[in-house]
């Protein structure tokens, strides 16, 4: 595959790295970065969704190449204690995997593991329970509450076809493309296949799986 076009990239900000602000700038401009050095397309809501933008974080396998990242639709997710009474953010999280059979690391050293919807899956349910926080749980128990629904999303992405997971057809590009899709008292996760060399998967709260549409991503600028 070739690199993916993102011109029109809009240059991060600069600082100085030895203040607050440089370091946020210099995180910023990695992950940039490492969207640009993506082998496939990203991808995101279509035009439809008119909110903020923002590109989360990249995946890497071991010998440096990019094979996951996610990137933000909404409200900034983070983890609140929903006991307080805080009204839940609305956003969405879209996932893209690049597609790939198991196969040798470019350095040669080992093997790079294969990637497929249940990757998708895996990647969109562990994301989502990363800002979740159960408001019958105190801080010290919330490691080991996490530890515990990791494991079960785990194998949640293992059996597409339970029982858990029913169909769902969501616009990716503009064609219907069929979807795994599951709800929880956290939000919902979905997950299915580009068709562009790439598996997407999705996650988010307060905003209704059903009304999204996918696109793959011309340009990065209006997510910096």
């Amino acid at each position: 595959m070739t690199a993916h076009s993102t011109a029109g990239v809009a240059p991060v900000p600069g600082g100085d790295p030895g203040t607050e602000g440089g370091a946020a700038a210099a995180a910023a401009r990695r992950t940039a970065d490492g969207f640009r050095s993506a082998a496939f397309p990203w991808y995101g809501l279509d035009g439809a969704f008119t909110g903020p933008r923002r590109l989360l974080q990249v995946g890497t396998a071991a010998d440096g190449t990019v094979q996951h990242g996610a990137i933000n639709h909404g409200d900034e997710p983070s983890i609140r204690n929903e006991a307080t009474g805080v009204e839940k953010e609305r956003f969405a999280v879209v996932v893209t995997v690049a597609a790939s059979p198991l196969r040798r690391s470019g350095d040669g050293t080992g093997v790079l593991d294969a990637t497929s919807v249940s990757t998708a899956a895996w990647l969109a349910g562990s994301g989502l329970l990363a800002h979740t926080w159960p408001p019958q749980l105190d801080h010290a128990l919330r490691d080991d509450w996490l530890d515990q629904q990791t494991e079960t999303a785990f194998a949640l992405a293992d059996d597409l076809t339970g029982e858990e997971w029913s169909a769902l057809a969501l616009p990716v590009d503009g064609a219907p493309t069929p979807f795994h899709y599951r709800e929880s008292e956290f939000g919902w996760v979905l997950a299915g296949t580009a068709g562009n060399g790439c598996h997407i998967g999705a996650y988010g709260r307060g905003m209704s799986a059903y009304g999204l549409a996918f696109t793959a991503i011309e340009d990065l600028a209006p997510y910096l």
